[in-house]
């Protein structure tokens, strides 16, 4: 299959990943607003492999959203071969691999960040990823984690994979790249903030301009992009190929669009009351198509995302996180 990554235009403007965020109805808002690439929530590879219907469920996506990626989470390169295959079948572009998820949840099962304390094993994961199918695989990692008393035994040597060399005490995106780079993965991205430092404080962005040193493939920073004038500072500082948004897009699908005008003209526009609340209706709309009553439920968060900042937001945002129905959405509105 075809590397859609080399086909993207630069800098590209990636909607991250994010579990209970991205579903199809808020990936096609951000697609319409100039999303060049889009990630589903994650998914367990294994439910994947047993057919899981709600996983099937959650990572179903438009045709208009393509390019998607399928983010998958897990810890057995076996189910990571075998996934992937089904994923080339559901007509997915892309599949990432999640090693920096900090959820605990995904954490105490061995997945996510969890796995950058063991190189070795990313290694293999990523090469059975490639190995199960045709399509580009990416990998999505954090700036560090903290190794830990029992695997530091583990994340120095070499390998039949290649060789790997990690710092003592912490493992870096460094040396997780430095263990993955000779394998044919085609895209990183890169939350600039450590498993201990999960969404708060200045994200270290000189982790990401280091793997640009040793890096040739698509490099996507990620972390702490909130605004058109941050995004352009990241890709100075970083030489990355473009950039992740995950939070800095909740209620303001439309950043993707700022920071393409921002990085053409030094300027770009906001949009007013009249023009967010047709985006918020579109969204409903979508939410209701795709999911049914249920997505209304999901859309709640969205919808309180939107007016946040907005005078009398406290009071909308009250009647917004009760909406059942698109008539609800447009009474409070109106």
């Amino acid at each position: 299959m075809e590397n859609f990554w080399s086909n993207l235009p630069k800098p590209i403007l990636a909607l991250a990943p994010m579990a209970g965020v991205t579903d199809t109805a808020f990936r096609q808002m951000c697609k319409r607003f100039g999303a060049d690439v889009i990630y589903t929530e994650f998914a367990s590879a294994n439910a994947l492999v047993y057919d899981n219907k709600k996983t099937r469920e959650l990572i179903a996506y438009a045709p208009e959203e393509q390019p998607v990626v399928c983010q998958i989470f897990g810890n057995d390169p076996e189910m990571f071969f075998k996934s992937v295959k089904i994923l080339e079948t559901m007509g997915f572009t892309g599949v990432d691999i999640n090693f920096g998820c900090p959820a605990y949840k995904v954490v105490k099962h061995g997945g996510g960040v969890s796995l950058m304390k063991n190189p070795k094993l990313c290694a293999e994961i990523v090469q059975a990823a490639c190995a199960g199918s045709g399509l580009p695989v990416s990998i999505k990692i954090r700036a560090s984690i903290k190794a830990g008393q029992d695997t530091k035994d583990k994340i120095e040597g070499d390998n039949e994979l290649g060789k790997y060399e990690c710092a003592v005490d912490v493992v870096t995106a460094l040396d997780l790249v430095n263990a993955i780079r000779h394998l044919p993965a085609q895209a990183i991205m890169i939350h600039a903030r450590s498993f201990e430092q999960p969404f708060d404080g200045e994200p270290n962005v000189d982790i990401i301009s280091q793997v640009r040193t040793i890096w040739p493939r698509i490099l996507l920073a990620n972390g702490g992009i909130y605004s058109p004038e941050k995004a352009k500072e990241i890709l100075e500082q970083t030489k990355a190929d473009g950039v992740g948004i995950a939070r800095g897009a909740w209620g303001r699908p439309w950043i993707f669009q700022q920071i393409k005008d921002y990085l053409a003209s030094g300027q770009y526009q906001h949009l007013d009351w009249e023009e967010i609340k047709n985006t918020m209706l579109k969204h409903a709309s979508l939410a209701l198509t795709s999911k049914g009553t249920h997505g209304l439920l999901d859309l709640r968060k969205h919808l309180a995302w939107y007016v946040k900042g907005m005078p009398g937001a406290a009071e909308t945002r009250a009647k917004l996180v009760h909406v059942n129905t698109v008539a609800d959405v447009v009474k409070i509105l109106s």
